[in-house]
């Protein structure tokens, strides 16, 4: 059997074999009608019989082998059903009573032996009915027409319910529709456990957790148990899903894990809902969903799909999760809640070893301890059990191309694989290209950036296991303000941060989130932060005093409005859960109540001459070639300029250069320096340029004496 669901030692065998003796009852009470129908057949030479099956034919093929094993014998009925068969099992788990196995076996007999169907096509004296319709099926179980027993096929009934009769032709009379059983339910009792085909791509069998949480498990599992079995796990930063496969495993259920977004596509949910909840009786299983989120933007839709949903799925354990609190409104009955916290580091390192030697092939068991490097790159991140599955299966599969074993920078860039695009669409994603040696800042401002790392690396055990920022609905988010002039680095720090972190930079595009109309810029600020929440990645607000400034006295409609987007920010950067860098050029202009909220705050100050020294160097690179005269030490000393300013200086007279195709050399240096001013509209000053002035200006091929 599957995963969660046992059947003892010889019990498939000996199910079958009932199963096999009770076709045979229904073979007898189908070659007692033919003959039955034979005997008052008023024409049985009739030449245009060909249209349907004559007597003579139908005694042939009743002659003929039988697909049942063995062969019928006459004498009694079968008795009570095995309990250990499937048959026997399904009558339990369905509330089928003895007459709704007869009829389930009636229609379903046509899909194990050819022979009935023309058998049936006869005893309906139509051949294109080939398949028993409700009065046959009545009176093959020796019940009037018009008797109680019709009500055992009524919508409300358990076979039509549950799933395993299908009436077709509702245009018919009631009599003369066809009964058909689902295909999937006549695999499953003759022994096949595998997925219905139209469920591929909804519904997937989920794996257990090796080192999973016995404790919550188990209280999951014993609430499943209980009632309507409705659990709604809210996740906390933690793997509701896991945790919900663990638990119906610990329950001996068969955990039937749901794609929401797959339900919601498909054209008919509902009825795919109905056939989810079958699908999980029919192998003693139970349904995990989420998030609920998913399911549907729109509340009505959702709560309709939900409550349909459980419904159906009445005695069937159902896990529902989701990153927002249970509405009553959703279903009629309210399920048992638990938080689901991230887990311990430890077990998540765990995790990252053991998918990543399942990735490999090894043997179960065979997961070694993870190295101290790799341990470090994933410590950063937050992913549940499936994308650590799918990221070090990437990671693995990058190595093996190059022949060499796992690295920090495989697994780094798999878990950036494994982001979802929904933010790129509200920020530009920035792939970090520069490191720590990439920088020249003031050791102050370096042990800043490093401390806002190290706050992102382990916040999940001092916020999360040491509860270090408790009560109010406060996030799992590190706050940093970058505070400096224009061009000091602090766009750059973020992205040496985002690379130390193995993430992504996104760039907020703050002309696609400020709105004239009212209430749209918070919704397109909340936007960003679900997203956000969502991805490793760090947040970028450029420019943030845009978004962020100070709350104003009430005049105006206006100032109200603008006092409501600064009053929202303040509440959501509190709850957010992800990693957001905030610079300005006038930290004056924040508001003060954001500066509570920020874990880290850095200066960036205007580089002094060493500085400034190091960045012209830094920023002319190796490659190109210099002239002899180039004096790196006097750009240093006269030009008092930002990190930006130079680096744009150093391209500027790279492209001079590259037109004269000499060696860079100080008066294409100069000359770009000189742009620089203008663009920044400062005064050119000889004390500052000296003998250069002339030359800087095309005017002479070297210094004046």
């Amino acid at each position: 059997m599957t995963q969660g669901v046992r059947e003892r030692p010889g019990a498939a065998a000996s199910g079958l074999q009932d199963l096999w003796e009770r076709l045979s009852g229904v073979e007898r009470r189908v070659r007692r009608a033919v003959a039955a129908r034979r005997a008052v057949d008023p024409d049985p030479d009739d030449p245009y019989r060909g249209q349907y099956l004559t007597p003579e034919a139908a005694e042939r093929i009743l002659g003929s082998p039988s697909a049942f094993h063995p062969a019928p014998p006459d004498g009694e009925e079968p008795g009570p059903l095995a309990p250990d068969g499937r048959l026997g099992r399904l009558a339990l788990d369905f509330g089928l009573l003895p007459l709704d196995v007869e009829l389930l076996l009636v229609a379903m007999v046509p899909d194990v032996d050819a022979r009935f169907e023309r058998l049936y096509g006869y005893l309906n004296d139509d051949l294109t009915r080939r398949r028993p319709t409700v009065g046959l099926a009545l009176d093959l179980c020796g019940l009037p027409v018009a008797g109680p027993g019709r009500f055992r096929l009524s919508p409300s009934a358990p076979l039509v319910t549950g799933g395993l009769l299908e009436i077709e032709d509702p245009g018919l009379p009631l009599l003369s529709r066809v009964l058909r059983v689902p295909d999937r339910v006549t695999a499953h009792l003759l022994g096949d456990d595998e997925i219905a085909g139209g469920l591929r791509g909804v519904v997937r069998v989920g794996r257990g957790e090796a080192e999973a949480d016995t404790g919550q498990t188990a209280r999951v599992a014993g609430a499943l148990g209980t009632g309507s079995g409705l659990v709604y796990l809210l996740d906390k930063g933690g793997d509701p899903a896991r945790l919900a496969v663990d638990a119906l495993l610990a329950a001996g259920r068969r955990p039937l894990v749901v794609d929401p977004a797959a339900l919601v596509a498909d054209p008919a949910p509902v009825r795919l809902a109905h056939t989810l909840v079958t699908e999980a009786r029919l192998s003693g299983g139970g349904l995990v969903l989420g998030p609920v989120e998913a399911l549907e933007p729109q509340l009505p839709q959702r709560s309709r799909l939900l409550r349909d949903l459980c419904r159906a799925a009445a005695g069937v354990p159902l896990v529902v999760h989701g990153v927002k609190g249970w509405d009553p409104l959703w279903t009629t009955d309210s399920p048992v809640l638990f938080d689901v916290a991230p887990p311990p580091p430890t077990r998540r390192v765990s995790q990252w070893a053991r998918a990543l030697a399942d990735a490999a092939g090894a043997a179960r068991g065979g997961a070694a301890p993870l190295p101290g490097e790799l341990a470090d790159a994933v410590a950063a991140y937050r992913l549940d059990a499936d994308q650590i599955r799918k990221a070090a299966a990437v990671a693995t599969r990058t190595a093996a191309l190059e022949r060499r074993p796992v690295g920090a920078a495989d697994l780094r860039a798999a878990v950036r694989a494994q982001n979802s695009a929904g933010l790129e669409r509200l920020a530009r994603r920035v792939e970090p290209a520069v490191g720590w040696d990439d920088l020249v800042l003031p050791p102050a401002t370096r042990r800043q950036l490093g401390e806002l790392a190290l706050r992102a690396r382990h916040r999940e055990q001092v916020l999360g296991r040491w509860r270090m920022r408790p009560g109010g609905g406060r996030g799992r988010g590190v706050i940093a303000l970058f505070a400096g002039e224009s061009g000091t680095g602090k766009t750059m720090s973020a992205e040496v941060v985002a690379a130390e972190l193995g993430m992504e930079l996104y760039v907020v595009d703050l002309s696609t989130v400020v709105d004239k109309y009212i209430g749209e810029t918070e919704k397109n600020l909340e936007r960003i932060f679900v997203e956000a929440a969502e991805v490793n990645g760090v947040l970028l607000f450029d420019e943030a005093d845009a978004v962020f400034g100070k709350r104003s006295q009430v005049k105006d409609a206006h100032d109200r409005h603008a006092n409501v987007e600064s009053a929202y920010l303040l509440q959501r950067m509190e709850s957010f859960d992800g990693i957001a860098v905030l610079t300005t050029n006038l930290r004056a202009n924040l508001d003060e109540a954001f500066t509570r909220r920020l874990d880290v705050v850095a200066e960036f100050p205007m580089p002094d001459e060493a500085q400034r020294l190091a960045l012209w160097d830094r920023c002319l690179g190796a490659e190109m070639p210099r002239d002899a005269d180039l004096d790196l030490s006097f750009c240093a000393r006269r030009f008092e300029l930002a990190g930006g300013s130079i680096r744009a200086c150093a391209v500027t007279a790279a492209y001079l250069a590259a037109e004269t195709g000499r060696p860079l050399g100080m008066e294409q240096v100069v000359s770009a320096v000189l742009q620089e001013y203008r663009k920044l509209g400062r005064l050119v000053l000889e004390s500052e340029f000296g003998p250069w002035l002339d030359d800087g200006r095309g005017g002479g091929g070297g210094p004046r004496p």
